[in-house]
């Protein structure tokens, strides 16, 4: 497909994104050596906006890369690029690598450098209405990432494979499990219910804790639904009663059904209609106008 005219931000400057390169000596190129975030907004309102930088800060410390802009920097960044666009509801991404070097090497540069920042705006294009009506598919596979995997680093590789795995079983997600225990999905985070109890595994660094997902522990919290943090069996996965993904793309999607057996009922249950309900009308709340 040919790039869209959009007006997308690199490294101070905004411009459409056809005009947009990046030299083939930059780190993120050559090794995937940096950190993203994705950012859903809603009628122009970015979600959480805070809480997303302040996950970007984390990442870029986590590898060692100083963080090229204040957090006021950052809100000017993402709050000018949104109103740039056509479009109300958006998908921002920003993606911030260690910047040019030469020669390739896999240490750290030598010298100093500049880090490289880039930021684009898509339309959001949530799934279609009957996916959450009436649940997805998805598959399992084994954990093959590295240990860090609560890092938002953009060296994806195993998560590509993954989601592939996914498409190819005609499927919306794959659920990576580890040693025994549910983990996450190639993009996502998934919750189970277990007569009534809504499981989740906690944060940890096998694990990316997604602004969605704790959004969802808050509603479940807030509207005195069950809830347990901890280490989740595959065990549990497999005989649980209801399968959830979430994401900031995805929103919540009930999973009916694994690996081709169906999940629970095989439709999306109870619980999930509740939660699906407290966060739509969160999300018309206060998502849409502001306020959180």
């Amino acid at each position: 497909m040919p790039i869209p005219q959009l007006i997308a931000y690199l490294n101070g400057q905004f411009a459409p994104l056809n005009e947009l390169n990046i030299s083939v000596m930059d780190r993120g190129f050559l090794f995937g050596d940096g950190v993203y975030e994705m950012i859903p907004v809603y009628s122009r309102r970015p979600f959480r906006l805070d809480e997303h930088l302040a996950r970007l800060t984390n990442s870029l410390a986590a590898i060692q890369l100083c963080n090229p802009y204040t957090q006021a920097q950052w809100r000017a960044l993402v709050l000018d690029l949104v109103a740039k666009q056509s479009f109300a509801d958006q998908s921002v991404y920003v993606q911030v690598t260690r910047g040019v070097a030469y020669p390739r090497n896999h240490a750290f540069p030598a010298g100093e450098t500049v880090p490289t920042v880039f930021a684009l705006a898509d339309p959001l294009e949530l799934p279609p209405a009957r996916a959450y009506e009436l649940g997805v598919a998805a598959v399992t596979t084994r954990d093959l990432r590295w240990q860090r995997c609560d890092i938002k680093a953009i060296s994806l590789l195993a998560n590509v494979l993954a989601k592939q795995q996914a498409v190819e079983a005609g499927a919306a997600e794959t659920i990576m499990l580890r040693d025994g225990l549910m983990i996450e999905g190639a993009a996502s985070n998934i919750f189970i219910v277990q007569q009534g109890v809504i499981y989740a595994p906690q944060t940890g660094e096998h694990m990316l804790a997604g602004i969605t997902y704790e959004l969802v522990i808050e509603l479940a919290q807030s509207h005195g639904l069950p809830l347990v943090l901890g280490e989740v069996s595959e065990a549990m996965l497999r005989n649980a009663d209801e399968v959830w993904l979430t994401s900031s793309s995805k929103e919540i999607l009930p999973i009916v059904q694994l690996d081709g057996r169906v999940v629970g009922k095989g439709v999306p249950g109870p619980i999930y209609q509740a939660m699906i309900s407290f966060y739509q009308n969160y999300k018309a709340t206060v998502m849409r106008r502001g306020e959180e």
